[in-house]
Parts: C-alpha cells; structure tokens; sequence
C-alpha cells in the first residue's frame, strides 16, 4: 500500500462520514433556525426550548434515512474489503 492508496481510502471514508451524516445534521440545521426565528419573534429567550425538537427531527430523520446511510457505511466495507483481498 503507497500513500495514494491511503490517500483514497480516507477520502471515501470521508466522503461516506459526510453523506451518512448529512441528513441529520441539515434536520438539526432547519429545526434549529426554525426555533431560533420563532425566539426572536416572540423574544422567547428559552436556552432548552430547542432541544427536544432538535432530538425528535434528527431520531425522524435517521429513522427515514436509515437504509441510505446503511448502503453507505456498507459500500465503504464492500470497498474496503476488496482492496484488502486484492492486497490493496
């Protein structure tokens, strides 16, 4: 194994980090600017007011996206796994 190799093997690993993550985080994200505007409309300045509807999006969100981020984390084993048996 030479270091383009490694190189690849981090950038798919990478990759796979930011597209098994992403839906979560984008939910967390709308849910938290939601939140945040309806605060300053009403000057409601509750600091645990945002907590529990972030948690419910993100646990909706990962249960909906579930087998997405399955495929993911199992195309970075498959990948993985071939090189290992290839000997890389």
């Amino acid at each position: 194994m030479n270091e383009a190799d490694a190189l690849d093997i981090v950038q798919f690993a990478i990759w796979t980090v930011l597209l098994a993550s992403g839906p979560a985080v984008i939910a967390a994200m709308v849910v938290g600017v939601g939140i945040a505007l309806v605060q300053a409309l009403t000057q409601v300045q509750e600091i645990t007011l945002t907590f529990v509807p972030k948690i419910v999006a993100i646990l909706l969100v990962v249960a909906i996206s579930g087998p997405f981020i399955g495929a993911q984390i199992s195309s970075l084993t498959t990948v993985l796994f071939q090189r290992i048996e290839n000997g890389f």
